[in-house]
Parts: structure tokens; sequence; C-alpha cells
């Protein structure tokens, strides 16, 4: 065995060992995707070639404490995994860290009062705008405002760059998931099968999945009645 074969099976078992972390009793999957922590989703990392925002993800990795909570836990790994000055965090000092109790502060709440959050969850608007509070740069893009080929090409790009991450709004119904609107990281791409791998970050619920970019762009590519009408959607976070 060659070193480029012993590293890619490597990175197989790392997959499926990370992947079975984060097992649960979850609900069943529609047959257009591909669980992480299968044969084919371990492979799919394999030979995905944008997947640096996989392994810095996967170390900070979190679900989200409640139902309301996919912006706030998407945005603790992702800060996490850029290393951003974290606020002070109760119980572990002297370290710090980005934890869903202190992400939200008095600047967030003037951007989604936790209230409001905790009764309807996060647009990707306010996603955008709570990132950029960090100092981080944070691109909202509407999925109608470029298309899918732009959606592909930039996400891709993005997660095959150092520091560079994607956020997803996604309506999981036309992912055959149940039902409402969701928030999550994207960790890699794979343009062999042209699919981006979701961190999901409700756990409880779903496993990290391989989607096609045709099905990801449809669910982004809808309605949000709270966010004024406008489509979901993605943030480039970072580089």
């Amino acid at each position: 065995m060659n070193s480029h074969d012993a590293l890619r099976r490597l990175i197989a078992a790392a997959a499926l060992a990370f992947a079975a972390t984060v097992a649960a009793q979850t609900l069943p999957l529609p047959p257009s995707l591909v669980r992480l922590d299968s044969e084919a989703g371990a492979q799919l990392l394999v030979d995905s070639q944008a997947r640096r925002a996989y392994w810095p993800l996967s170390v900070q990795f979190v679900t989200q404490q409640n139902q309301a909570f996919c912006g706030v836990a998407s945005m603790v790994m992702v800060l996490n995994a850029l290393a951003v000055k974290a606020p002070p965090t109760p119980g572990y000092e002297p370290f710090r860290t980005f934890t869903q109790d202190n992400l939200l502060n008095d600047r967030t709440e003037t951007i989604l009062p936790r209230q409001t959050l905790l009764r309807q969850g996060m647009t990707l608007t306010q996603l955008g705008l709570i990132l950029e509070s960090y100092g981080v740069a944070a691109a909202v893009r509407h999925a109608d405002d470029d298309g899918l080929d732009s959606f592909r090409s930039v996400a891709s790009r993005q997660l095959a760059m150092p520091g560079g991450h994607v956020i997803v709004n996604y309506l999981r119904r036309v992912l055959g998931q149940e039902t409402g609107g969701h928030i999550s990281p994207l960790a890699a791409y794979d343009a062999g099968s042209d699919r981006f791998l979701i961190l999901d970050v409700s756990r409880y619920k779903y496993p990290p999945v391989w989607a096609a970019a045709t099905d990801l762009y449809a669910a982004m590519n809808t309605v949000d009645r709270d966010n004024d009408g406008r489509r979901r959607g993605y943030v480039l976070v970072g580089p």
C-alpha cells in the first residue's frame, strides 16, 4: 500500500469514527441523501477535494440545545473553528470558547431578540448580521441572487480554502426530511457526485448527510416568510 492509499484509508476510517460519535436514534433518510456514517458516505469524503472545512468543524461539532438554536449552534461551530476570540465562558475560566450560552449578547439582541429567536428561529439575514457582529467576514447570498451554478462554484471554492466556511439555510422537506426551515454548516464538496456534506446540528434528528447540489439549492431556493418573503440561501464566512 502506498502513502496515498494509506491516507485515503485513514480519512475514511476517521469519517466513520467521527460519524459514529454523533449517531443517535435518528429519523429515516430518503434514498437521495447519503449518510456520512456509511461506507459510501466515508468514500465521498475520501474522494472530495473541497474538504478543508471538515476537519476544524468536526472538532467543534455540537448539537443545537433546543429546536430553535440551529443557527446559534452553527455559528458556535464556525466561530470556534476560526479561533475567533470568544467571550468569557462561565465554568471554563480562564479558558474561553464559544457556546450556545454565551454567543448571544446585547449586540445580538438588537439584531434578533432572544424571545423572537426562541419563538421562530433565525433568518438568513440575521445569521449574517450576528456573524458580522463578531468581526468576521460574512457574505449573505439568497438562493435567487445568482443561481445553482454560482452556488456550486462559490461554495465549493470556499470549502477548499483555509479558514473558509459555508452555512446554509434550507427547507428540510425539499430534501425529503421533516420538515421546516433549518440552518447547518457545510463541511465538504465532492465534484464526482456533485454533493455537499451537511453537518446537521440537530444530531438527535438526522446524521451528517451528503446532499446533491441540485437538491440543496432547491431547498435553499424557498421563501422564508419570517425574512420579508426573501429566499433562503447561504452565508460565506471567512476569507
